[in-house]
């Protein structure tokens, strides 16, 4: 499996994010696919918006402010935000952790780190090309992905789908 990124556009328990964050700024939380999946498969009340990216990833790095946003706009409702890296464990040193501390990402990071890409793609979706940008939203009812990059305002009206008003 080739990692490619692509630049289509189409209209564990509750914890303190800064705190995980203010931690990780010296370590990164790095998980095989094993380690990964059961943040991608919680059953609770929050709506979950995992976000596959990497800093290589020109469309990947455009769209991460609008996540960022969506965190901050959102924080007072039951929505978290789960930024997955994909980036590869040589430049974990020298271009990922300076790139979290660089752009101030607040939102929730974790790190995949699993060469057997043909195995977990298609359990995080089977139709994913394994191009990124790609997101997953779902709840304990519902789960959506899509394989092409956000705006804002669109990711908060897929978002929207996912909440009660």
């Amino acid at each position: 499996m080739v990692w490619s990124c692509q630049d289509t556009h189409k209209t564990e328990t509750a914890r303190d994010t800064n705190s995980v964050n203010e931690h990780m700024k010296d370590s990164l939380r790095v998980f095989d696919f094993g380690g990964l999946k059961p943040f991608l498969n919680r059953r609770d009340d929050t709506v979950y918006v995992v976000n596959f990216w990497a800093t290589w990833c020109a469309p990947c790095v455009k769209e991460l402010p609008a996540f960022e946003k969506l965190r901050e706009n959102y924080k007072s409702e039951k929505v978290e935000v789960l930024l997955v890296s994909l980036d590869f464990p040589r430049q974990y040193e020298t271009k990922l952790k300076p790139f979290i501390k660089e752009q101030q990402l607040q939102s929730e990071i974790l790190v995949l780190n699993d060469v057997d890409a043909n195995s977990w793609i298609p359990q995080i979706n089977p139709n994913w090309s394994g191009a990124i940008p790609a997101t997953l939203i779902y709840n304990k009812d519902k789960r959506m992905f899509y394989e092409q990059t956000f705006t804002y305002n669109e990711l908060q009206t897929e978002l929207n789908k996912f909440l009660k008003k």
